[in-house]
């Protein structure tokens, strides 16, 4: 009968455990984005950083039903803000843009580096 108890009382540890982790992805979830949003004076973020220290749940779920959708909207942005940045680092770290390969190109052309159907074959992949 012990052992029962034991792998009940292991199975409910558990899942508080589950349930705690969840709670602190939200909460963080929901501190990140109080500091993402710029609409939002900063006395209302005061207020609810407040409201979760003393009320989490609730405050958890009521920010997420009032604001969730706009949540979901700065999340997005911000992973498309990121996602263009990281493109122009690669591409700055890449090196020249398609116009100056061309030039490059033209330039070995003119030169008899090259023939017209090399320099086709670099400008449609500097257009690529």
């Amino acid at each position: 009968m012990t052992f029962w108890n034991d792998l009940w009382q292991i199975l409910v540890w558990m899942l508080w455990a589950v349930v705690f982790i969840g709670y602190l992805f939200a909460l963080f979830a929901i501190i990140g984005d109080l500091f993402r949003d710029r609409k939002l004076n900063g006395w209302w973020k005061a207020l609810w950083i407040v409201f979760l220290i003393f009320l989490p749940f609730l405050t958890a779920l009521a920010y997420v039903i009032a604001r969730g959708q706009g949540m979901a909207e700065r999340n997005d942005r911000a992973a498309r803000d990121g996602e263009n940045a990281a493109q122009s680092y690669i591409r700055d770290v890449a090196g020249n843009s398609p116009a100056e390969e061309i030039a490059a190109a033209s330039a070995l052309l003119e030169a008899g580096s090259i023939n017209q159907e090399e320099y086709d074959r670099l400008k449609a992949k500097a257009l690529s």
